[in-house]
């Protein structure tokens, strides 16, 4: 029987737990559903991803209202996909801030990956009606940003290690508390969306980048909350592992002039055993698979996923 398409008969919901990891420092996890955070600062508040909904946001911000009230000043987006910054409005955040790459994806590709994402991933979008429109950032930067907190909490900075996940992916970093939100840079035994991805890239020097915070708390995209630098080194080597068993997998079929059907089938028989059992997984791989394949084919900026494309990977490939 042929496999659903992609997580659209993942209909069960998920438990939600939001986790303290420091004095001011908020991190809701999910079952593998995407994370998203807040830190205060001594007036404000910093959210970190914004849900794919207005009012998937806003049951985060009930939860968080439990614990603070101080109004939101920035709302920092690691990257550009649908499920992590159409909820925005629901912030009335005076800032929207995100690296200039990830604003010019969305000029370039965000009402396709729109529609795409609301197609693979129906249950996350909450309400659909309700989304004003796509989501720009105010304020944008090519490399770093700090943000101070004010008071003696610290100041955030917001760095672009590298391609990975996206060309625009940036992570945040507490230093005080040494707490790395690091978007879908890193996840904690959840499959990797890989489809916009740069494999090579993300899987040597920018893990490497991420790896150099020596983070003792690292919020994911997906997965739980890594605690202790042990933790954190393994959630960022895991994600290398899986990136780095795509490449080998897939590459050894290029190499011999196989066909892309193949490489998947390799790729799904050798990460199986391994990854299978995370969130996700099943949904992710051939659009992952497609993507590595355009790399090792000389295609080094990703083609633009739409409805149509997902359908016909996803049936060449999985169905």
């Amino acid at each position: 029987m042929a496999k659903a398409f992609a997580s659209s008969a993942d209909l069960g919901e998920k438990k939600e737990t939001l986790e303290i990891l420091a004095d001011g420092v908020y991190a809701l996890t999910a079952e593998g559903d995407p994370n998203v955070g807040a830190i205060e600062g001594e007036d404000f508040l910093v959210c970190i991803e914004a849900r794919a909904t207005p009012a998937a946001a806003r049951d985060w911000l009930v939860k968080l209202r439990e614990h603070t009230d101080k109004p939101i000043k920035y709302l920092v987006l690691t990257h550009y996909h649908a499920v992590r910054v159409l909820g925005a409005s629901a912030f009335g955040a005076e800032q929207i801030i995100a690296s200039e790459a990830t604003r010019k994806l969305i000029e370039e590709r965000g009402k396709q990956d729109w529609a795409s994402e609301f197609g693979r991933m129906p249950r996350l979008f909450k309400q659909p009606d309700e989304i004003p429109g796509l989501t720009w950032p105010t304020q944008t930067f090519t490399d770093h940003h700090r943000i101070d907190l004010g008071g003696d909490r610290g100041h955030l900075d917001l760095k672009f290690c590298g391609r990975g996940h996206t060309a625009g992916d940036i992570v945040v970093w507490h230093e005080k508390t040494k707490t790395l939100f690091a978007g879908d840079l890193v996840e904690a035994e959840a499959a990797l969306y890989t489809g916009d991805a740069f494999h090579f890239d993300w899987s040597s020097g920018t893990l490497d980048a991420v790896k150099a915070f020596r983070a003792e708390n690292l919020v994911g995209g997906r997965g739980a909350v890594a605690k202790g630098l042990d933790a954190t080194d393994k959630a960022i080597e895991q994600t290398r592992d899986f990136l780095k068993s795509m490449i080998e997998h897939t590459g050894a079929v290029h190499r011999r002039g196989g066909t892309l059907k193949e490489a998947f089938e390799a790729c799904h028989a050798a990460l199986e055993p391994k990854f299978g059992r995370w969130p996700i997984f099943e949904h992710c791989l051939p659009f992952d698979v497609k993507r590595l394949w355009d790399e090792m084919d000389g295609k080094d900026w990703p083609e633009i996923w739409t409805m149509e494309l997902d359908r016909q990977v996803w049936d060449q490939l999985q169905g």
